[in-house]
């Protein structure tokens, strides 16, 4: 090769080169627009923004990703740096923040929420009345997509789709609307623009579609509002039907996660679609942290959602037990942290010592047989990740034909097991340690494993390292149900208070969240590890992510036999009738350590969808409640038009509430100190509306910790109509010669009469010692 071909090689590779460059660093940004300015001249809002983007930034007309209607004034772009600085500077826009990476949250159910039809009718409505009634409602599920071939889609005998329903199922190569879209499934899409962005700086691009290639999104679509399925388990676990909240209820489903997490301005997208598709109950199993609601994209889409009368569930997050760890805490967000069910899985660790500890799995291959064999822990030559099992961590000399201990921890728990079987171990013993407690989530591991909590994990370990020869053996038990005490709050589900307004408490309720068996697509194996050949129809999978379809289902029961009712009132019907004691009749406790629970990892208790049927009385809030409650949080008059989109939306202090927690929301969250006058002393007033018969009389009744004095004004409510409105103003009162061992306490406010107790619970903290 002569010189100067070397030359103009290497010139074409600087040009690659700059090019690639130039590619990666473009990164997305969202465009807030000042929606009002549009000149007459533009038919829509969607052209100025196209317009506007090319007149500042000189870019491909590609690189204007989307153009948002429905949740949010503005448009998502693909920009370089000085791009973004350049849009930041034009008068018609109000600000340009750039896209943040939002992550998933990752039967027996019904009849464990008592939607068994062999229960009996519900309050006033048979379930044959409700399952018709809720064919008019729509759910729509943001996650990785759909499997739609799964039986848990099928429309048997559903009558024709709503007329008003303006989605669509998308094409693709591998998905034919004509085919797998149906009166079950009746939406199907996907929003990718934001991920592509990403992936285009070194990032793998996966199949652009609406299906499913991950399971999650399957998993929580079925959960909300799949058709019952007979004979269905995991390879044989947790046997019987498997059927969602809402069988009748109609699914759409936006696909807006992928390998990589889910992108803001995907999310945001397909909330924008989804609001002008017509659903009626919005499923989102994923979140990020806690940040400002101006800059929340979940929350500013869920604001649109809420004007528009569409409810919209949550999940809290796994980050529990940490304190103050929860996700999507804007108060018109239905916010959903994780319980347990009454059913089990069953497995057994016998020692060398004669000794046997009880753990959960869900292995469904060949047994161990019943003899011992040599235990190892840790022993990998110095290797201090090996404790872990971390991926190259085990040495296959000194682990073969072995059952390994592995702490739980780092690496997700089934990528343990895999690396115990590839290293040559024949079992594993999976050991919580003080992060997860005793929390026991079951897995359908790729070897014999077992998990076990912290104190027996404990024990083992302490085995292990004192006996001279340490041999163990492991069994596993199949499923059992009625399991006492259930529900338990799963250690993993994340904890208030919440960090961005503390006078609203969050999560609002919790929901079967730990081991749920749900619909799972046919291209994944039941870990989700790409060595997992085996196919399942079912999985069983853990996660707030798993209990916030529970309520999204739940909400779309309530809509249906209720559709005046605003998504205010259908929380409001949820908090206000959960239950706070177990199936032993002891209050709930934390998996953590089985200590008693707070509102702060339970919100108001456990849904019970019969009670929150016929709730008797609901708090009520409208969009105009809540521009309020933001101007109170002394947001600026940008933020609050960002938020609520309205352009002429102004904090004057006739819509300012004095204090954040005067929003008429169905709990309390009062904070002691601050350094404000009258510290002391919170005091807010509620409406409350009448949705039970003429004439009902409520009495009210409060409990305190020792060191704060309440009082309720009236005492007595009597509400003459239905539909009537009346408000009651409750005093807390910090004792001055209280002892202030604690910086938080717990109570309730409820109004009871024969029918029904409407009850909120209070979270009290203090920020200083008064």
């Amino acid at each position: 090769m002569g010189l100067g071909s070397v030359f103009c090689v290497c010139a074409i590779a600087a040009v690659l080169q700059l090019c690639l460059f130039s590619v990666s660093a473009r990164k997305t940004y969202i465009v807030h627009m000042k929606h009002h300015q549009k000149p007459g001249i533009y038919a829509t809002h969607g052209e100025w923004y196209s317009d506007h983007f090319q007149s500042l930034t000189a870019a491909d007309p590609d690189y204007l990703l989307y153009t948002y209607d429905a949740a949010y004034h503005g448009f998502a772009a693909a920009l370089s740096p000085e791009e973004a600085e350049s849009l930041r500077q034009s008068d018609s826009v109000l600000g340009v923040y750039q896209d943040a990476v939002y992550n998933l949250h990752t039967t027996r159910t019904p009849e464990f929420l008592g939607l068994d039809s062999e229960l009996g009718p519900w309050v006033g409505h048979s379930l044959q009345e409700l399952n018709q009634a809720s064919q008019d409602v729509i759910i729509g599920v943001l996650d990785t997509g759909v499997w739609p071939e799964s039986k848990s889609f099928s429309d048997s005998n559903m009558a024709d789709i709503p007329a008003r329903w303006r989605g669509e199922c998308q094409a693709a190569d591998d998905f034919d609307p004509k085919i797998h879209c149906n009166k079950k499934l009746i939406g199907a899409r996907f929003f990718s623009k934001g991920y592509n962005t990403m992936a285009s700086g070194g990032g793998s691009k996966e199949s652009q579609s609406p299906r499913d290639g991950d399971g999650h999104g399957t998993h929580t679509a079925s959960t909300a509002a799949g058709f019952q399925v007979e004979n269905a388990s995991l390879l044989g676990y947790a046997a019987g039907n498997a059927r969602g909240m809402a069988t009748h209820a109609r699914l759409a489903t936006y696909r807006v996660c992928w390998k990589t997490g889910c992108l803001g301005s995907d999310i945001l997208a397909a909330m924008d679609r989804a609001i002008l598709d017509g659903v009626d109950v919005l499923s989102l199993s994923l979140g990020g942290g806690s940040a400002p609601y101006a800059r929340d994209t979940i929350a500013v889409g869920a604001f649109a959602a809420m004007e528009k009368g569409i409810f919209v569930s949550c999940s809290a997050g796994n980050s529990g037990p940490t304190r103050a760890s929860l996700a999507n805490v804007a108060p018109w967000i239905m916010t959903v942290g994780a319980g347990t069910l009454d059913r089990d899985f069953p497995a057994f660790a016998a020692l060398g010592n004669g000794l046997k500890y009880t753990g959960v799995s869900l292995y469904s291959g060949e047994g161990m047989g019943s003899k011992l064999v040599e235990l190892v822990y840790n022993n990998n030559g110095g290797n201090t990740s090996g404790n872990l099992c971390l991926a190259g961590s085990l040495d296959p000399a000194v682990v073969r034909g072995k059952v390994v201990l592995c702490d739980r921890g780092i690496s997700a728990r089934v990528e343990k097991g895999s690396v115990v079987k590839e290293a040559g171990g024949v079992g594993m013993i999976l050991a919580n340690t003080a992060a997860s407690g005793e929390e026991l989530v079951a897995d359908s591991h790729l070897l014999p494993a077992v998990a076990v909590g912290r104190k027996v994990g404990d024990l083992i370990r302490q085995y292990v390292k004192t006996a001279k020869n340490p041999l163990a053996g492991l069994s596993f038990g199949g499923t059992v149900v009625n399991v006492k005490p259930s529900p338990v709050v799963a250690a993993f589900s994340s904890r208030g208070p919440n960090m961005v307004t503390p006078q609203i408490l969050k999560p609002d309720v919790i929901g079967p969240g730990v081991n749920i068996l749900a619909a799972w697509p046919q291209s994944v194996g039941p870990t989700g590890l790409e060595k997992d050949a085996r196919k399942t129809q079912f999985n069983i999978m853990s996660g707030t992510s798993m209990s916030c379809p529970h309520i999204s289902g739940l909400a779309a029961l309530l809509k249906a036999a209720h559709p005046d009712w605003s998504p205010s009132a259908i929380k409001s019907a949820l908090m206000t009738t959960a239950y706070t004691v177990d199936n032993a009749n002891s209050p709930l406790r934390d998996a953590a350590d089985y200590s008693l629970s707070t509102p702060w990892a339970h919100g108001a208790g456990h849904v019970d969808p019969h009670k929150a049927l016929s709730p008797g009385l609901v708090y009520d809030a409208t969009p105009d409640d809540y521009v309020s409650f933001l101007c109170s949080l002394d947001y600026t008059d940008d933020a609050v038009q960002l938020i609520a989109r309205r352009p002429n939306a102004t904090c004057s202090s006739s819509r300012r509430f004095r204090d954040p927690g005067q929003l008429n929301y169905p709990s309390f969250s009062v904070v002691f100190g601050g350094g404000k006058k009258n510290s002391r002393v919170v005091r807010y007033t509620r409406e409350l509306t009448n949705v039970g018969p003429a004439g009902s009389a409520y009495v009210a009744e409060i409990e305190v910790p020792p060191t704060v004095g309440a009082t309720v004004k009236p005492s007595k409510l009597v509400f003459g109509n239905v539909g009537e409105k009346l408000r009651y103003t409750v005093t807390f009162v910090s004792k001055k010669d209280a002892d202030y061992s604690l910086t938080s306490g717990f109570g309730s406010v409820t109004w009871k009469n024969a029918q029904h107790q409407v009850r909120s619970p209070v979270s009290f903290s203090w920020t200083l010692r008064l």
